[in-house]
């Protein structure tokens, strides 16, 4: 469990940012607990964004979500890792690629597609068993769609919705890209050239826009 535990590039959970947020937020008497209320923190404290320089390295990487307050998917979930690993929880990154049913006309336009290749998550092992937590979505933009925040009990994995608040298609999980015990940034830029070459065309263009935040 060692790899799991020590500080990474990306799961930065030595980052002085990344140790205060964690000593902050990881209340509780035992592991799963903690990592409950850590959840909750990187969900809500940190807004969803996927318009974001994705040629920036700092987009994966835990403590840039923290400096910014905002990430996608996989920042967010290399934060929650980071987290987890500075209060001694042994913590991972796992990836699927999903379909968005309900991309809105905006990220589609970027994305070209409502597929989310590399979608990411957390992964805790507590009480001797590996559990998916994904922290993505905050409940704001929750509300704002009308999609259900996901809940996390620590036991069971919490993995997004198929259908949303009024029972639309939501997310579809279709290929299951295994767990990393850190963010294989190198691997997802490749393949996100290659998905999205509309929105890598717009480079720090990108970043200048915000997600949930006006409709479209």
């Amino acid at each position: 469990m060692n790899q799991y535990l020590e500080s990474a590039r990306y799961i930065d959970s030595a980052h002085p940012a990344v140790t205060a947020f964690t000593a902050e937020y990881a209340r509780g008497d035992d592991d799963r607990e903690r990592a409950v209320a850590l959840y909750y923190a990187v969900r809500d404290e940190i807004r969803y964004n996927p318009f974001l320089d994705f040629s920036d390295d700092a987009v994966f990487r835990g403590s840039a979500c923290l400096e910014t307050r905002q990430g996608f998917c996989i920042g967010k979930a290399a934060l929650l890792a980071a987290c987890g690993r500075a209060t001694g929880i042994p913590s991972r990154v796992g990836f699927a690629d999903v379909k968005n049913h309900l991309t809105t006309p905006a990220l589609r336009e970027r994305m070209g597609n409502d597929l989310f290749i590399y979608h990411g998550y957390t992964e805790f092992h507590i009480e001797g068993k590996w559990v998916k937590a994904t922290p993505a979505f905050n409940r704001r933009l929750c509300e704002r769609f009308r999609v259900k925040p996901l809940e996390f009990d620590g036991r069971e994995d919490s993995i997004f919705h198929p259908f949303d608040a009024d029972e639309r298609r939501h997310m579809e999980y279709l290929r299951d890209r295994g767990s990393h015990a850190d963010v294989p940034a190198e691997e997802i830029t490749r393949a996100f050239r290659e998905a999205y070459p509309v929105l890598y065309a717009l480079g720090g263009e990108a970043a200048e826009d915000t997600f949930g935040e006006k409709a479209g």
